[in-house]
C-alpha cells in the first residue's frame, strides 16, 4: 500500500501544536525540509528531541515553535553558538524554553529503552558527572540483584519521527547508509513515523540489499520525496555538507533582525523544497553534488537462473 504524500500533507496530518516530536540525522540526513515546513505551518508548544539540536533546532525555536528541546549537545558544529536558543533559555527570546540536557550515551539510552518498550535504561557513564542536578529525569537506584547504586534514564517514545534517509519504496521500507546513528530504534520508540528519502525506488531494489533497510514499513506512516531535503547537512552517497551555510547562519543568528530577514526570505517565502532548491542555484547544488564511489556488490544468492 502507498504511504506516497507530500510534505505539506505529511506534516499537516501528523503534526499538531503540543508534541513531543523526534527529527532524525547524526551528522548527515539531518530533516531540514520537514523542520521548515513545520515553521511555514506555524505549528507551536513543540518538544523537539534530538541529540545534537543543529540549526534546524535553532531555526524553529526563533521562529516560536518550541517549547522545550531534549538534547545531549548544542552548537553550530564547527562555528560556536546556537544563538537562538542562547537567547531564547538566557533572555527568553522570542519565549522562554525549557531544556533538558543528557550526554550522548545516557540520551541514546532513553532511545533504546523507548524501542524495547520498557520504562527506563540503566547506565553508569553519569557517574561524576553534575547533569542529575540540572535534569531531574536522571535519577539513582538501588539495583536489585547487586544492592549497588546505578543510574536510570527514562525512555523516550515521541508522538511523531521524522527521519530522513536515502531511499525508500512507496510502502516505507527505508535504507540509510553512511552513520546510522538512532534510525532504527527511534522508529521503534516511536508512536507514528514520517520517512522522507532522497528518492523513492521500487521494491524490488530494497529487497536486493535487505541488510541496509533499518526501517520496515510496517512502522510507518507516510513517506515523502524530498531531495536535498537535508541541506545544509548533507546525504551520503548524494550531496556534500555546506559548510558556507553553517558559517553564513552564524553571522546572520548574532542579529534578531538580519534573522527574522533570513526566515522570510529562504522558509515563509518559499512554497516548497523544490523552491528551495532553485533558489539555492544551480552553481551552489553542482558544488554540492558527490563523485560516485560505489562499494563492492555482496552477492546474496538466489534459487534459479
Amino acid at each position: 500500500m502507498s504511504k506516497v504524500m507530500s510534505m505539506k500533507e505529511a506534516i499537516k496530518r501528523f503534526i499538531k501544536n503540543g508534541m513531543t516530536i523526534y527529527i532524525s540525522g547524526f551528522t548527515h540526513l539531518i530533516g531540514y525540509a520537514a523542520a521548515h515546513e513545520i515553521i511555514r505551518q506555524e505549528v507551536k508548544d513543540l518538544t523537539i528531541c534530538r541529540p545534537t539540536p543543529e540549526l534546524l533546532v535553532d531555526e524553529m525555536v526563533a521562529a516560536g515553535c518550541v517549547k522545550k528541546t531534549v538534547f545531549s549537545w548544542a552548537g553550530n558544529p564547527g562555528v560556536g553558538s546556537l544563538r537562538s536558543i542562547r537567547r531564547a533559555v538566557e533572555k527568553g527570546i522570542p519565549h522562554k524554553i525549557e531544556v533538558e540536557e543528557y550526554d550522548h550515551f545516557s540520551f541514546a539510552a532513553r532511545v533504546y529503552a523507548g524501542a524495547m518498550g520498557i520504562p527506563f535504561m540503566p547506565i553508569r557513564n553519569l557517574f561524576g558527572s553534575d547533569l542529575s542536578k540540572y535534569n531531574k529525569k536522571i535519577k539513582f537506584i538501588e539495583c536489585p540483584y547487586t544492592r549497588q547504586k546505578i543510574c536510570v534514564v527514562p525512555a523516550l517514545n515521541p508522538d511523531v519521527a521524522i527521519i530522513h534517509v536515502q531511499r525508500a519504496d512507496e510502502e516505507g521500507n527505508a535504507q540509510v547508509w553512511g552513520i546510522t546513528g538512532l534510525t532504527k530504534h527511534i522508529a521503534f520508540a516511536s508512536s507514528k513515523v514520517i520517512i522522507t528519502c532522497e528518492e523513492i525506488v521500487e521494491s524490488e531494489i530494497i529487497k536486493r540489499d535487505p541488510n541496509r533497510t533499518l526501517i520496515p514499513g510496517f512502522k510507518v506512516d507516510a513517506v515523502v520525496e524530498e531531495p536535498f531535503a537535508a541541506h545544509p547537512s548533507y546525504a551520503q552517497g548524494y550531496y556534500y555538507r555546506d559548510n558556507d551555510y553553517y558559517r553564513m547562519y552564524d553571522e546572520i543568528s548574532k542579529d534578531e533582525k538580519k534573522l527574522e530577514e533570513f526566515l522570510e526570505e529562504w522558509i515563509y517565502s518559499v512554497e516548497n523544497r523544490q523552491e528551495y532548491i532553485k533558489k539555492l542555484g544551480v552553481e551552489k547544488l553542482l558544488k554540492l553534488l558527490v563523485k560516485p564511489y560505489y562499494s563492492y556488490p555482496v552477492n546474496f544468492g538466489r534459487i534459479g537462473r
